[in-house]
């Protein structure tokens, strides 16, 4: 079932950038793009403009994600993934970008594609401060506690225990060809 697309208000700031678009039909994030060149040395980071800036509807917020290809190809990703651009928010969209290769350094030309923007439907909650929570079956494990990742030398550096295949649990780490024998 298709829904109606969200009417967002857009403004350029600079007023020859393209508007964000969709590069597919049924993309999750429209393309950003930098109305500045820039060129970052390995470990540089830089804040880039967009040219835009949005209104967004209350109870809708953006989320500023990197573009798998620049992270693919050339070691460029977001500091602060996902950015958050709150519904009340007006001014000009700004990317944090960095340069993660450890050789290479990065250009960004005027208009380059260098982040999506995806558009959600968020809760506004409520806090309510209690004692204790209900109990659950994750409980309290995370930092790795489902597995996926083989460590180095095969040891957990808190547990000192063998990693071992399948969900266990703690600090303790599954290897990724187990999680992929699994499925």
């Amino acid at each position: 079932m298709s829904r109606d697309p969200l009417n967002v208000l857009i403004r350029r700031v600079d007023p020859d950038v393209p508007l964000p678009t969709y590069a597919h039909p049924g993309d999750a994030g429209a393309d950003l793009r930098t109305t500045q060149s820039s060129e970052l040395k390995p470990g540089e980071r830089a804040v880039l403009p967009t040219g835009v800036s949005v209104a967004l509807p209350e109870g809708y917020a953006a989320f500023v994600h990197p573009r798998s290809g620049l992270a693919a190809r050339l070691g460029v990703a977001l500091v602060n993934a996902p950015g958050t651009v709150d519904a009340g928010y007006r001014g000009e969209i700004k990317v944090i970008v960095v340069n993660l290769d450890p050789h290479e350094t990065v250009r960004f030309e005027r208009f380059d594609r260098i982040a999506q923007l995806v558009v959600q439907q968020v809760e506004r909650v409520r806090f309510q401060e209690v004692a204790e929570l209900p109990d659950s079956a994750r409980a309290e494990g995370g930092f790795g506690s489902t597995g996926g990742h083989a460590e180095v030398g095969g040891t957990s550096s808190t547990s000192g225990q063998a990693a071992d295949g399948g969900a266990t649990g703690g600090n303790r780490y599954a290897s990724v060809v187990s999680d992929r024998e699994g499925q």
